[in-house]
């Protein structure tokens, strides 16, 4: 099983998490080091996509904030991954702002009739996106595709969860990630892939 198959795995163990958080939202330290467990590796992903080597000090602001807010936290497992992606997304962008970097932004989000194409480019990229040459490669991209994959693929987060975490609509999410996904395809060398499904509009948002 190759190492792109790692957020679906994420997603199999939500109830698992969930009932990890419920324990520790009663007092459970060591269920709250589970939830750790399962969550972190992900988040750190996203972060190192946006913030670079300053990850793990971003991560350990965000992880002071969610067990200091822990008790405020309402959702299952699903939910708690988007809560603190949320929560360590506000932490990387206050840590960019400090730094005076100001990230790229696009009008990607008015741009949804780019619509996505086949899932093989998906897949190819998926494979190869553990990497860490392949969290380079998502750091050059515009600022909104690069989260929605990070968010999509490296959190596990389904569209709408994602699209919560950035607050926009899930389709110019979908189109992010699509667009996103579509470039490191090429940049990873995936250049047998051709459009050959039909273009649709998929879910309507």
């Amino acid at each position: 099983m190759g190492q792109g198959t790692e957020p679906r795995r994420g997603q199999a163990y939500d109830g698992e998490l969930g009932a990890a958080v419920a324990r520790a939202q009663q007092g459970d330290e060591a269920a709250f080091a589970v939830a750790y467990r399962f969550v972190q590796p992900g988040l750190l992903g996203y972060l190192r996509g946006l913030v670079g080597d300053d990850a793990e000090d971003v991560a350990s602001d965000a992880w002071l904030e969610i067990a200091r807010d822990l008790g405020r936290f309402r959702g299952d497992g699903a939910g708690f991954r988007g809560w603190t992606a949320t929560i360590a997304r506000h932490r990387a962008l206050d840590h960019l702002r400090r730094k005076r970097v100001r990230p790229r932004s696009s009008a990607l989000e008015q741009d949804v009739l780019d619509l996505p194409g086949p899932q093989s480019t998906h897949d190819q990229a998926l494979e190869a996106l553990s990497t860490e040459h392949a969290l380079e490669l998502v750091r050059g991209l515009p600022r909104d595709q690069a989260e929605a994959v990070l968010l999509r693929v490296v959190v596990g987060l389904d569209g709408p969860a994602a699209a919560r975490v950035l607050g926009k609509r899930p389709g110019a999410v979908r189109t992010a990630a699509h667009r996103g996904l579509k470039r490191l395809a090429r940049q990873l060398g995936a250049e047998s892939v051709t459009d050959e499904a039909p273009r649709t509009l998929g879910e309507s948002t």
